[in-house]
């Protein structure tokens, strides 16, 4: 038993056993297993170590964005004069990643809570019976009263009165000074695998360059100062078109990073989208183009409630972060050389399909590639008569030696 132990051990630890190869020369199947594996060769090479830079690991960033409006505003309307400075036209208050700058606006002043009939178009009616008391419309301004005032035929509501007309949007834009605010934009991101911090206050952006900077794709392309103007143009809309009735762009700050290189290369780089509600489209039967919204600022006047109502047509900004960062790690080196060094038995698959079902000679390599046994084990008598067999059949056949 000792002895059986013994063997088993020997077999197991001091054997090594490898498959054994058929060289085949076949010049169709050679080439076939050249061109496979060099394009598996190409793809490791060129697609997941160059392009995809499997030899590296990633991370993406934690980060704020800060964000400031400068500029001012002038509108006479009806003879009335208005300056307009940040305070007036930027929604909510700046500071935020995503906030409208408004560009036009329809204002109703003045409005107080009462009864006033609703505007053409909204409830018209011919008689009493036409305006439901206590309905509300969803496209109504408020609660009709149940009354069919003969002036407009429309339903006299319970609302905002006088209500607000925003059939006839301003146009050109009455702010169309908006063009030259200014937008800052402080960002700042983390990346937390590789423990490196960027601003995109970078080298050389200290105070006296921002005071006098201005963005530009070719001439400027990492100052955060961005004049609205060109924010709009370089997302492909037309200004005047877009200040009238509003729309939304996104600025993508893009920082792509390769820490195997210094960091001070870490820069961002600004991009522009225009987003939903293009104005310029020429589909005009599209739903909901622009952007609007209405703000109220209340107020008390001789002990009465009023408000001034302003439908607002501006620009969305929304500021979004883009990051991606790449160092070198042994751990994805290997794992993309282990996975290219697997994809190589394609190669091999494909051969031996080749050889065992589609060649002429496909027999004749079957029987090269496999050995074939019974499934009867012969017993020890078996094995015993067979060697004998083989004995006597050598011994037959064997030629006598002659001496010389």
């Amino acid at each position: 038993m000792k002895s059986q132990i013994t063997n088993a051990f020997a077999d197991f630890f001091c054997e090594y056993e490898t498959p054994r190869q058929v060289l085949v020369r076949n010049s169709r199947v050679g080439v076939v297993c050249r061109l496979i594996q060099l394009g598996v060769l190409a793809y490791i090479i060129g697609w997941v170590f160059i392009y995809e830079k499997g030899y590296q690991s990633t991370d993406t960033a934690v980060s704020s964005v800060f964000t400031k409006m400068k500029g001012v505003g002038y509108t006479s309307v009806n003879g009335s004069e208005r300056i307009w400075d940040v305070a007036d036209y930027v929604f909510p208050p700046q500071g935020d990643s995503s906030f409208v700058v408004m560009t036009n606006y329809i204002i109703t002043e003045g409005q107080t809570l009462g009864k006033c009939p609703e505007l053409k178009g909204k409830n018209n009616c011919s008689s009493d019976a036409d305006c439901e008391g206590g309905n509300l419309k969803r496209t109504g301004h408020g609660q009709m009263t149940g009354v069919c005032v003969n002036t407009t035929k429309t339903c006299e509501v319970l609302a905002w009165c006088p209500v607000e007309d925003d059939h006839v949007i301003p146009n050109p834009p009455l702010l169309m000074s908006a063009e030259n605010y200014t937008l800052f934009i402080k960002n700042s991101v983390t990346f937390p695998l590789f423990d490196v911090t960027r601003s995109n206050l970078v080298d050389g952006i200290d105070g006296a360059y921002i005071s006098k900077c201005l963005f530009d794709p070719k001439d400027a392309p990492l100052c955060p100062i961005f004049k609205l103007g060109d924010i709009v143009r370089l997302s492909g809309f037309d200004f005047e078109t877009i200040a009238r009735v509003g729309g939304a762009i996104g600025i993508v700050v893009d920082w792509t990073c390769n820490f195997d290189a210094a960091e001070r290369h870490c820069k961002p780089e600004y991009k522009f989208h225009g987003l939903y509600g293009n104005p310029q489209e020429k589909d005009k039967t599209r739903a909901s183009v622009g952007y609007n919204f209405r703000y109220a600022k209340h107020y008390i006047e001789d002990k009465i409630q009023k408000r001034t109502l302003l439908k607002v047509f501006g620009i969305r900004l929304d500021i979004i972060v883009q990051s991606l960062a790449r160092k070198f790690d042994i751990i994805p080196t290997l794992t993309a050389i282990g996975s290219g060094v697997g994809i190589f038995g394609v190669a091999t698959v494909v051969c031996d399909l080749m050889l065992l079902y589609l060649l002429p000679k496909r027999e004749f390599y079957k029987n090269m590639k496999f050995k074939h046994t019974d499934s009867h084990v012969p017993q020890d008598s078996e094995l015993l008569d067979l060697d004998t067999s083989v004995y006597s059949t050598l011994e037959a056949n064997a030629r006598p030696i002659q001496r010389a």
